[in-house]
């Protein structure tokens, strides 16, 4: 058998922890955001928790994932 491949546009673009939660990079940021005050540039930025009728879509493109719901 071969290797199951990792889907990697996803793997770019989401990260899985641990415990099993998927996270996503907040959106907004990448242009016309000079209007933004700076409170509101700060609150974009890191992770955030992937919604949770789309975890199923997701991890199908994690094969070796090791909380496959």
């Amino acid at each position: 058998m071969p290797k199951m491949k990792t889907n990697k546009a996803a793997a770019r673009r989401f990260k899985i922890t641990g415990t099993g939660k998927i996270l996503r990079r907040q959106a907004g940021k990448r242009h016309i955001n000079e209007w933004m005050s700076a409170n509101v540039k700060r609150k974009l930025r890191g992770w955030a928790p992937l919604d949770k009728t789309q975890e199923d879509n997701i991890l199908e493109c994690f094969p070796y994932t090791k909380y496959l719901r």
